[in-house]
């Protein structure tokens, strides 16, 4: 059914690994040809009497089993004669598609949502830069144009086409130089463990993507015993420690956090597109990394953090950015809701598929039926 394979040799696209050693248990997918490290084991799969995804999604099931074929106490261990024991109880072939397809489903949804939030985020990056860090609309005016993509007509009317000196270097005439603390504001509400609903979620750093201001993953505060930050939905978290890996995002909860993330506010709701385009810049966290103190876990601070300056346009432009950001932010905590439910109902499907508790009709299309 699949050929076990070792490491150092070139395996097939799809083919199923499995992570032996350390952080045992994990298992991804070949999207391509590629060979692996001796901390894997590979399978690849017969097509015509073993799913390739059927495979991971059984691997995924016994991922907490798999610690009793584990050796070793810092650092676990499964060594090969026990993975070649592996027994695999299947259906026939078609059941395992039948399976892997409705299972396959959920997680090609959650990945769309993944991708089209980071589409979105290089779009609001983009527009950041066009309008606040290039002018791109003021330049385009001045050299004729009559309109400018993104930008209302009536907001582009208003521009000037001069630019002036500043501080900073040339911004456009009538734009002020603020600092970043004129526009956002740190946010102070600290809570103690015995005040918080142990299910009340709990983002830490080790839940912040890098340069991704989605933020998808969180845990149960239960499990974590020291003191917090409160914060609520569309806050802004910025990571203080080792601030150089841009842990940046919006709060798609609410909920509390590690004190080692800073939590942000814009000062007034038409702010909210401008602050986030700077404080996910790397303009800025280059700013936050440079002012930090420490040398092997280096932290920076809201005071330095909001001496940052930026050119600041009238308050129509600044209005009109977060209007067309504001959206953006809305459909990625939207789809990051709904990956959520996705993942719950594929967890909640898949022992019961594999145990064959609910079966999948084959002969059409997929319906499933609970025994």
């Amino acid at each position: 059914m699949a050929k076990f394979r070792g490491w150092a040799r070139l395996l097939p696209k799809h083919t199923v690994c499995l992570s032996r050693t350390a952080s045992v248990g994990y298992v991804i997918v070949m999207g391509r040809p590629m060979a692996t490290s001796q901390d894997f084991v590979n399978w690849i799969c017969d097509p015509d009497a073993l799913d390739y995804r059927y495979l991971k999604y059984v691997l995924l099931a016994e991922k907490n089993a798999f610690s009793r074929f584990a050796h070793g106490t810092t650092h676990q261990t499964i060594y090969f004669p026990e993975v070649k024991a592996f027994h695999v109880c299947a259906p026939d072939v078609d059941g395992q598609r039948a399976i892997a397809d409705v299972l396959s489903a959920l997680d090609d949804k959650i990945e769309q949502n993944r991708r089209t939030a980071r589409a979105l985020e290089r779009l609001a990056r983009a527009i950041f830069r066009a309008w606040f860090v290039d002018f791109e609309p003021v330049k385009a005016k001045a050299a004729g144009a009559t309109a400018f993509p993104s930008m209302p007509h009536e907001v582009f009317d208003a521009l000037p086409t001069r630019f002036v000196d500043s501080e900073i270097g040339p911004i456009p005439e009538g734009w002020e130089v603020k600092e970043f603390g004129d526009i956002a504001a740190q946010v102070r509400l600290s809570a103690k463990p015995d005040e918080i609903d142990p299910e009340t979620p709990y983002i830490g750093l080790e839940h912040m993507p890098r340069r991704n201001f989605a933020l998808s993953e969180w845990e149960a505060v239960s499990k974590v015993k020291s003191n917090k930050s409160r914060f609520r939905e569309g806050q802004f978290l910025f990571g203080k420690l080792r601030p150089y890996f841009h842990k940046v995002g919006v709060a798609p909860i609410d909920g509390v956090s590690s004190t080692d993330i800073i939590v942000l506010e814009p000062r007034i709701e038409s702010l909210f597109g401008p602050a986030l385009g700077l404080i996910t810049s790397d303009a800025f966290v280059d700013h936050a990394t440079a002012c930090s103190s420490g040398t092997k876990m280096p932290r920076t601070n809201w005071k330095d953090m909001s001496s940052f300056r930026l050119a600041i346009g009238p308050p129509e432009i600044m209005a009109a950015h977060t209007a067309l950001i504001k959206p953006f932010v809305d459909s990625v905590v939207a789809g990051i809701h709904e990956s959520h439910r996705l993942a719950e109902m594929r967890d909640y499907l898949l022992p019961k598929l594999l145990s064959g508790r609910v079966h999948v009709d084959v002969t059409e299309e997929p319906r499933m039926e609970t025994t």
